[in-house]
């Protein structure tokens, strides 16, 4: 039997074959994003099955991200399904172009690996890694304590993932359940958008400013169900916004008055930035803060410390337990010797980043243009047309990143990275901007 929703024909007799014709149908464009599904039992009629075989189908597909539940409304695909990633939305540089797109560090900003991995090897051969021992390096962990404690974090635990996402993902799913809502930043990190519905989770957008998320959206997002809220302290991804002293007051406002609400911070511009931290965490019941060394120390440096409440780092420990067992002590020790020894100059990185960022701004205002970069990396400029902009941007040589890999209902823009730019560079890449995006557009984003 089979039941022809549209053009397409659902099909198969067990769950998982019932999920299967639904997913394949969703990849292959046959059902659209926000088309209604049939009911369960009417599905399981016209396909000769138990509706219990059919309501086991729809679970999968929510479990999968594929499908939401929206009470008696029903079953429909999600608006933006989890098959289709925003890492496929890349931009190919020209032969001979300037990279602006790839969001990466500066190399030459970056430290020397070798003589802290040497020592971290060293020591491994004197004091052997075993079965059972802490997965978390104990110099790593005072080093992060302490400057966790500097800036206000509360007191608590502390556990090592293999980056930020790693870290993201384990909180969401030690505490949310698929189909639970997420407040997201709007425009955001791409990566954080597309695992929320891949966890099987709905994503709620709140709206950005440069002091960070705006504190009343982010109140409609929890009085609209959000179970949980991810925030970029500094250097957010895409925008530069960093949560100011006045924006954190307004936030943790809100949390107080949501104090189910699961936190999770992404102190994103942890060493390349010079803006005093802001947390928002310890005003609801369970938190975590998250920061990584892939920014400051290198990409392939897949470390990450993150503190919490306690319940929520002991989910993540036993979690991982079951699967890698612990991020490589090896690595933790030469992040930690890094961290100890100031390999990397914070000052004088975010004094660099600073200067070129500012100059792209600045010299892009004198053209007309309005562009945002409060701080780290990236440079966010809103546009009335990103497919036209970033085609004229191309044919003149840079390569930037389309909006649309940050964005859910925030105004079309592109993302600048400035990682790598040169004195020299800033005046032909904001005279080609100016060309490509006019008419220019409002003075907001979000």
């Amino acid at each position: 039997m089979l039941f022809v929703l549209g053009e397409y024909p659902i099909e198969g007799r067990g769950a998982a074959e019932i999920a299967a014709s639904v997913e394949r149908a969703v990849a292959a464009g046959a059902l659209d994003p926000g088309q209604s599904l049939p009911p369960m039992r009417e599905l399981a009629t016209r396909l000769g099955v138990n509706p219990n075989t059919v309501a086991a189908a729809y679970r999968t597909l929510r479990e999968r991200g594929v499908i939401e539940t929206a009470g008696r409304r029903g079953s429909r695909v999600r608006p933006k399904p989890a098959t289709t990633g925003r890492e496929e939305l890349r931009v190919e540089v020209p032969a001979g172009g300037r990279d602006l797109a790839s969001g990466n560090p500066d190399p030459a900003l970056l430290p020397r690996l070798a003589p802290a991995l040497a020592a971290a090897a060293k020591e491994g051969d004197a004091r052997p890694v075993r079965y059972g021992d802490d997965p978390v390096d104990a110099e790593l962990a005072r080093l992060a304590r302490a400057e966790l404690d500097a800036e206000g974090v509360p007191e608590a635990p502390l556990t090592v993932t293999s980056g930020s996402l790693d870290a993201i993902e384990r909180v969401l799913s030690a505490h949310l359940r698929p189909g639970d809502a997420v407040a997201v930043e709007d425009p955001g990190w791409g990566s954080a958008l597309d695992l929320v519905p891949a966890l099987g989770l709905r994503t709620l957008p709140v709206g950005m400013d440069d002091d960070g998320p705006r504190a009343e959206d982010l109140r409609r997002a929890l009085e609209s169900g959000a179970r949980a809220f991810i925030v970029t302290d500094r250097a957010q991804n895409p925008t530069g916004a960093c949560v100011s002293a006045t924006r954190a007051r307004a936030l943790r406002a809100v949390l107080r008055d949501h104090p189910g609400t699961l936190l999770i911070e992404d102190d994103h511009g942890h060493g390349i930035v010079d803006i005093p931290l802001h947390p928002l965490a310890g005003v609801t019941h369970h938190w975590a803060v998250v920061r990584s060394a892939s920014k400051a120390y290198g990409p392939d440096l897949r470390v990450a410390v993150l503190t919490g409440d306690p319940v929520t780092v002991d989910r993540v420990r036993g979690r991982q337990r079951l699967g890698p067992g612990w991020v490589s002590l090896l690595l933790q020790r030469a992040v930690a010797r890094l961290w100890a020894e100031g390999a990397v100059d914070r000052t004088a990185v975010a004094r660099a980043y600073g200067t070129r960022r500012d100059a792209l701004v600045d010299a892009l205002a004198d053209r007309g243009v309005v562009a945002h970069g409060r701080s780290g990396m990236n440079v966010w400029v809103p546009v009335s047309d990103e497919t036209g902009a970033l085609a004229r941007l191309l044919q003149a040589g840079w390569a930037v990143s389309p909006g649309a890999r940050f964005r859910l209902n925030s105004p079309q823009a592109i993302r600048i990275t400035i990682s790598t730019l040169r004195e020299e560079d800033v005046a032909p890449l904001a005279d080609a901007v100016a060309t490509a995006v006019r008419p220019s557009p409002a003075r907001v984003y979000g």
